[in-house]
């Protein structure tokens, strides 16, 4: 009763004074009151709930997974799967191209996806594009008096900034909450996946369903794509993570421009440095990335970088740690020239180097071509050091989404690729052009497994 009381008398107190004192914008003080309610009239109608039919493996014990097992007691080769919904959020970016982001876990696998605008509208999007390693997709819709959000800069954010968030929550449809950036840059939010990981972190209230909406500043800038919680029940305690809006414009426009994301190479093996590394190696430096190996032929090599230099800023902005330009020179456009400043020997230099593309072409993104069939695999040159597969010329699977297209064909991590249809294939560049020839009939691909061979067909 005490705590009651004690409540009652700060309410007045904190009533008079506005919850972010400078951080809100100039009009949030109206009729006597603190509000952002002209704001969220403002943006709102940009973020939209998406509900997607997709389909999910049923198979009751993972030894299924081998064709000996399956073959022994009587399971069909083909993979059990159900229909099954779902629901999320998205934001329309580009009100006269209809173009709505969201994340690529709401729409993976989807068969159909129908995106509700504010205004309870209607629309069957087209998956324009999805990348798995940022968790990002860009959907297109066909509709005309759209409202789009005003992208932001991330990299402005600081921590204590405040923001809002705007999603779908449980499905119970647009749900506003508040809070502030908690933190910056981070990585390792999830571990059982490889991905290109930068996120803010915030305290605003971010519950299932609220995959794909907006992340907002006080003046109603897009800053980011929520996307993920920390929560030991499946709730929210206080701890949500949004891809930065930058990373999320970076990755649109090559969605757009090629309907998958073709990452940048710099041919550098890293590491972050941390204060123990710098005692220990002699470093003048408490932050940056650590080059440990150059590849030859290399864009490093091409321009002077050598091992034991510390890479600390990018075209001007600085490089926090390894993650920081890993992620960054993963989303730049090949062909692109960059100004790397790093310290050798104490002291600062610069360099400029052209992005070439990756190779391997790494995980495979949504959209339409001939890996659409395959999406959900992570398709790398094979290695020939490899010491099982060094011999082998195909296509290394380094991994499967569960779930997916490529699961349902039933490749696993460790396949190697042969052939499409009778025809070899020594890289990921001739995988794709097989796959093109072959069309939209059935595609039998001759695979090695350990020390097997089998088609699957798709």
């Amino acid at each position: 009763m005490r705590s009651i009381r004690f409540l009652a008398l700060l309410l007045p107190l904190f009533a008079a004074t506005p919850p972010a004192f400078g951080q809100l914008p100039l009009e949030a003080r109206q009729n006597g009151k603190w509000t952002i309610a002209p704001m969220l009239k403002e943006v709102t109608p940009a973020v939209v709930n998406i509900s997607v039919e997709s389909t999910a493996i049923v198979r009751t014990n993972p030894l299924f997974d081998d064709p000996f097992f399956r073959r022994f007691f009587g399971v069909p080769d083909y993979p059990q799967v159900v229909p099954r919904q779902s629901v999320g959020s998205g934001v329309i970016v580009d009100a006269e191209e209809g173009y709505v982001l969201t994340n690529h876990h709401v729409v993976q696998n989807a068969k159909e996806i129908v995106v509700t605008l504010a205004d309870q509208r209607r629309f069957t999007a087209k998956l324009v594009g999805s990348d798995q390693a940022t968790d990002i997709a860009l959907l297109k819709i066909e509709a005309e008096n759209l409202v789009a959000a005003r992208m932001g800069d991330s990299s402005q954010l600081e921590v204590g900034d405040f923001v809002v968030a705007i999603g779908n929550p449980f499905g119970l449809g647009q749900t506003v909450t508040y809070g502030i950036v908690s933190a910056l840059g981070r990585t390792g939010v999830m571990p059982d996946r490889e991905g290109y990981e930068d996120f803010i972190q915030t305290d605003a209230s971010i519950n299932p369903g609220n995959s794909g909406g907006a992340l907002l500043t006080m003046d109603g800038l897009l800053v980011g794509i929520n996307t993920a919680i920390v929560s030991p029940a499946g709730g929210n305690v206080g701890i949500g993570f949004a891809v930065p809006s930058n990373m999320a414009r970076a990755v649109m426009e090559q969605l757009i421009k090629y309907g998958e994301v073709r990452r940048g190479r710099l041919g550098v093996f890293i590491q972050s440095v941390t204060p123990e590394l710098a005692e220990a190696l002699g470093l003048e430096v408490e932050r940056g990335a650590l080059i440990s190996q150059v590849e030859p032929g290399s864009p490093a090599e091409k321009a002077g970088l050598q091992p034991g230099d510390v890479v600390v800023a990018l075209d001007g902005r600085e490089i926090r740690n390894g993650d920081d330009l890993r992620n960054r020179i993963a989303l730049l456009s090949i062909g692109t020239e960059v100004t790397l400043t790093y310290i050798r020997d104490g002291e600062r230099r610069t360099a400029k180097a052209t992005i070439a593309a990756a190779p391997g072409g790494g995980a495979v993104s949504g959209g339409s071509g001939a890996l659409d069939r395959l999406s959900g695999a992570d398709l790398r040159e094979l290695d020939p050091s490899h010491p099982q597969y060094g011999r082998v010329q195909g296509v290394y699977v380094a991994g499967v989404e569960p779930n997916s297209r490529a699961a349902r064909a039933g490749l696993v991590a460790g396949d190697v690729i042969l052939g499409v249809n009778r025809s070899p294939v020594r890289s990921v560049a001739e995988l794709i052009e097989a796959l093109d020839r072959a069309g939209q009939g059935p595609v039998a691909l001759n695979i090695l497994r350990g020390n097997r061979r089998l088609y699957l067909v798709l």
